[in-house]
């Protein structure tokens, strides 16, 4: 008899994770299903699983969405489920992708469910995975990946809004700092040799300003590989536990940036959890579907606490509030939601005027941040090019 380590939820709601013995692991799925137990997933027992970053492999997430959309047209048009997949399979562009939706169409072949054929590869997003599990069940497997691939568009949609703002800007700074590199390291030394060979009394400000380019332009590589280790070593950092979660606090204590990113995974979570719910998924099961969803350690373990106060009888609202992260009017909203007796509708609202909100403040925080860029640019060149050029006026005035 193997062990394996079990995630399911039960009727209620509840998730269990467990131990337990079968012969196979299609024995052991296949009990747990006619008990009813809604399966997460079932690993043999010492079953080492490697995560690069804290989270799954990635998944082109708009190359998926066009397979969601051919998968769609197919099921609509009342082909059976391995068709579609035999269909898809051997069409998509993507190897990578290809390679995921052949083994999910081979687990379907041995019998396996269709979420849990997805869930098995483990780089399919979790909100997809348990869509997909509430469609099987409720039999309006086409309801479900509709309303996935409508969210998708979405999540993307902001995602490129997010992304190209902040090109401009990535794109100056990139431009001040090799200015920087290139005038410290490059133009000041030059200077230097030329006064040298003038034997020319330089400034206070001159002296400091050679002494620092010549230093740098000696340990340029040394500076070069210094930044590189660096980054490798800020990078493994913040992928662990306790690095991540610093950087999480750093961040929301960051002026006006803190509270546009908190938003912003508001927004995430309200869109994920609204698109569960209409799915059909209960509450507290889409609340822990909806935390693996977000990116941020810190936000997930409040949605954990969120999650045991809801099983416990709180309202959602009130749950969410006891974490101290939600901003108050998205608490409000929730709470009206649930009284109203229309929380997925109510939720769908949090994620579209935080999205806009997000919108909003990026566009007028980034219109601040370039003049800003701009300006100690200027004030930098022109220090540096007073500096380099005081002696060359004191030689003026002593040969006059």
């Amino acid at each position: 008899m193997a062990e394996f380590l079990l995630k399911y939820a039960d009727a209620k709601g509840t998730i269990h994770r467990q131990v337990a013995e079968a012969e196979s692991e299609k024995e052991l799925r296949d009990r747990l299903s006619q008990q009813g137990f809604l399966i997460y997933s079932i690993k043999p027992r010492g079953e080492i699983s490697i995560r690069l970053g804290g989270g799954r492999r990635k998944l082109d997430l708009e190359k998926f969405l066009i397979f969601n959309q051919q998968f769609l047209t197919l099921v609509r048009a009342g082909l059976p489920i391995l068709k579609c997949l035999d269909l898809l399979a051997d069409r998509l562009t993507d190897p990578k992708m290809g390679k995921h939706i052949k083994a999910v169409r081979d687990e379907v072949k041995k019998g396996t469910g269709l979420s849990d054929a997805f869930a098995k590869q483990r780089v399919f997003p979790a909100i997809y995975v348990t869509s997909v599990m509430a469609g099987e069940k409720s039999g309006s497997l086409g309801e479900v990946i509709e309303r996935y691939v409508s969210y998708t568009k979405l999540a993307l949609s902001v995602r490129k809004k997010i992304m190209l703002s902040l090109l401009y800007p990535s794109v100056l700074v990139v431009l001040v700092l090799t200015l920087i590199v290139f005038m410290i390291t490059y133009v000041v030394p030059s200077f230097a040799d030329l006064y040298r060979s003038l034997e020319a009394e330089l400034p206070i400000v001159t002296q400091w300003l050679i002494a620092f380019g010549t230093t740098a332009r000696d340990y340029v590589k040394v500076g070069v590989v210094g930044i590189i280790g660096g980054v490798v070593a800020f990078r493994y950092w913040s992928q662990t536990e306790s690095g991540a979660e610093r950087l999480e606090r750093i961040r929301l204590g960051v002026p006006i940036l803190g509270n546009i990113w908190i938003k912003y995974q508001v927004a995430q979570f309200a869109r994920v959890l609204s698109t569960l719910l209409m799915g059909g998924i209960p509450l507290v099961q889409a609340l822990e579907t909806a935390g693996e969803s977000l990116g941020a350690r810190l936000l997930r373990k409040s949605l954990d606490k969120a999650r045991r106060l809801v099983r416990e009888g709180q309202p959602l609202s009130g749950a969410l509030a006891s974490t101290g992260i939600f901003p108050p009017l998205s608490i409000d909203m929730i709470e009206v939601g649930e009284s109203t007796g229309a929380l997925p509708a109510m939720l769908s609202s949090v994620a579209e005027f935080y999205e806009e909100d997000v919108n909003t403040q990026m566009s007028a925080t980034l219109a601040l941040i370039e003049p800003v860029i701009m300006l100690f640019m200027g004030g930098f060149v022109a220090f540096v090019l007073v500096a380099l050029y005081l002696p060359i006026f004191s030689l003026a005035d002593t040969l006059r």
